[in-house]
């Protein structure tokens, strides 16, 4: 196989029928399908990072912790992408597209095979990170319901505690209150006493009967 022939083969799984093979008789986008799955397949599944990640917004970042370096040609996949953007291209047809990035790769002596490497590579690294942070999310939001389940739990302890409190409080004044009424009523006939004894000696009787004979209604607080 040539090394045109090997770029038609690799750089899309949709193109047409007159796409080179990938084997006698397979359709061409089935080989094509075949050979970047061999290519994906001779990677390592999860790429290991070897340095933490300080800024997750930073796939740069990402792909150096992972040891994801473009190749030694510099054609990396993010370079191709950047290639299909440029303004000298990217109102072209695909096809024109396609066919221009593969002169560039063959003139720089860059194998598509490291391009579609690279973005294996780099797709997993993304991946594995991925499920590095919503393990992290899954850890810290088990850690801090645990926590608020405790918050809570202090929060009703401490209200019932000062419940309690505000209702021995309660119950305090009303003790004081039952014993200070019944203490006036007691007053009141002592009063009584005294002023019937005096009335036998003056017109007008200096002492004082009159108060209230009854506690008022309770306070909405001591209600509660």
């Amino acid at each position: 196989m040539s090394e045109k022939k090997w770029y038609n083969l690799f750089v899309s799984v949709d193109e047409s029928a007159s796409q080179s093979p990938g084997a006698p008789g397979e359709a061409p986008d089935a080989g094509a399908a075949r050979k970047v799955a061999e290519i994906a397949a001779s990677i390592a599944p999860a790429p290991k990072f070897t340095s933490p990640v300080s800024d997750a917004a930073s796939f740069a970042e990402i792909y150096s912790a992972a040891e994801i370096r473009a190749p030694v040609h510099g054609y990396s996949i993010m370079k191709v992408a950047e290639m299909l953007q440029s303004e000298h291209i990217r109102s072209l047809p695909r096809e024109v597209k396609r066919s221009s990035v593969l002169v560039a790769l063959e003139a720089a002596g860059a194998p598509l095979q490291d391009v579609i490497e690279d973005a294996v590579r780099r797709d997993r690294a993304l991946d594995t990170f991925e499920r590095v942070q919503e393990q992290a999310l899954g850890t810290l939001e088990t850690g801090k319901a645990q926590e608020n389940q405790q918050i809570q739990s202090e929060m009703d302890r401490l209200v019932a505690e000062h419940r309690s409190r505000m209702q021995a409080n309660n119950d305090e004044v009303a003790k004081e209150k039952e014993r200070f009424f019944g203490w006036r009523l007691k007053k009141q006939e002592e009063e009584q006493r005294i002023a019937d004894a005096v009335s036998y000696f003056v017109t007008d009787n200096p002492i004082s009967t009159r108060g209230p004979a009854v506690a008022p209604r309770p306070s909405r607080t001591e209600q509660k």
